[in-house]
């Protein structure tokens, strides 16, 4: 069974969304070994945190996933009472396509969340906790994402919380060209902020990375601020951009007095956690913006591209679901079809002298003759109704083919192939 527990910025607070968010390890490993699940998978980004389980079905699963979360978190039961979500199965994959898609982000659309969503399934490969019903989904939930990016103007203006800040910034900015920035941090949220400030015209950026890494500064050819001279250069900017992993402060009050502040800065925090201390927005001559701020001023959804895209994530959930519930039937048809083929290939062995040309057409009648059942029996699963497949294959044939540690829901008091039979 899927299931997801979300809290993000619908649901939680700005503080338990940054102590969700700050950990000294992978949490996907330690969720999936407590809670015994198949797989898990760990998004977090600066407004969610949210971890996706491939769990055995029943509220004793979903109980350990809820524990295994608290306890890999560092988080109580009580702290996250009433800041978390529990969605299963359909919901949960309808959840993460819309998630992918933009439609839950703080700015409706917004472009990054898709790499997100890939790198945090790329994130749970490299830790060995995927599974194969996490694959299908995160790749189903990639593959609608571009879909409605495709099919909408949702997001086709690029906006983001990046640009978001800078627009809140601009009114207070008479000339980006003769700005001076500097950017904090070095990975895929730096690259979209020097974008964006490219965009807006700023003249002059530079780059500093409080773990050393220049790579980001040559590749995009800025000037690159090494760590002896970070406090001058922070103290000096016009505006001071902050996107780094660092679990820590990078910028504080005593870091901008000791760098010889004295005039005035914008400084937008894009880190989660905060990147910049509370302390540095008491300076006279500081503007601070940080995720908490840029959230309030969030722009409303632009309905009609919204409202497309939602049908888009609905439909494609509902054929996720379908294409899943089909499979649950799958070992039931593997086992018909290897044991009738079986029975085949040993009477075809028994008689040596028979013509090969007959056997292959003793095959081939085979082959059709369970062509109608295997048809039917992915039609009832994707009904609701695998439980009468495996049920019919053990009456018929003396076969179990239930997987062993899945327990087949009950089909639906309404199966339709229930009442063909009945009829």
């Amino acid at each position: 069974m899927l299931l997801c527990v979300t809290a993000s910025h619908k649901t939680a607070s700005f503080e338990i969304l940054e102590r969700l968010s700050t950990r000294t390890e992978p949490v996907a490993p330690l969720i999936a070994d407590a809670s015994g699940a198949d797989g898990a998978v760990v998004l977090s980004t600066c407004n969610r945190f949210e971890a996706y389980l491939d769990i055995a079905p029943g509220d004793a699963g979903i109980d350990a996933a809820r524990d295994a979360v608290e306890r890999a978190t560092g988080l109580t039961g009580g702290e996250l009472d009433g800041s978390y979500e529990v969605k299963t199965g359909a919901h949960a994959a309808e959840h993460l396509f819309a998630v992918a898609s933009g439609l839950e982000s703080v700015v409706i659309g917004e472009g990054e969340i898709g790499g997100q969503v890939r790198r945090a399934l790329d994130d749970a490969r490299e830790l060995g906790t995927t599974s194969s019903e996490l694959e299908r989904l995160f790749q189903r939930a990639t593959e609608t994402q571009k879909s409605v990016k495709n099919s909408t103007a949702l997001g086709r203006a690029g906006r983001s919380l990046v640009r978001l800040a800078l627009e809140l910034a601009d009114s207070r900015i008479a000339d980006w060209s003769a700005l001076d920035v500097l950017l904090v941090g070095t990975g895929s949220y730096a690259a979209a902020t020097l974008a964006a400030l490219r965009d807006q015209g700023a003249g002059s950026v530079r780059s500093y990375s409080p773990s050393g890494r220049t790579q980001f500064a040559v590749k995009h050819e800025i000037p690159f601020v090494e760590h002896a001279d970070f406090a001058a250069a922070a103290a000096g900017a016009d505006m001071v951009i902050t996107c780094s992993s660092g679990e820590e402060p990078v910028v504080t009050a005593d870091l901008l007095r000791a760098g010889g502040f004295r005039g005035s800065s914008f400084v937008i925090d894009l880190g989660l956690p905060r990147n910049v201390a509370a302390d540095v927005a008491e300076l006279e001559g500081v503007t601070l913006l940080d995720l908490e701020t840029i959230r309030l001023h969030a722009p409303l959804e632009e309905l009609q591209a919204t409202d497309t895209a939602r049908e888009i994530v609905r439909d494609a959930a509902a054929k996720f679901a379908a294409v899943g519930r089909q499979q649950s039937a799958q070992p039931a048809v593997v086992a018909l079809r290897s044991h009738v083929f079986d029975l085949l290939e040993q009477e075809i062995a028994r008689d040596r002298s028979r013509d090969p040309h007959a056997a292959e057409a003793m095959r081939h009648l085979v082959g059709r003759l369970l062509h109608t059942p295997t048809v039917r029996a992915q039609q009832a699963a994707e009904s609701g109704c695998a439980d009468a497949v495996f049920d019919a294959i053990e009456t018929l044939f003396g076969l179990d083919a239930r997987p062993a540690e899945t327990a087949a829901p009950a089909a639906p008091a309404e199966c339709p192939f229930s009442e063909a039979r009945a009829s």
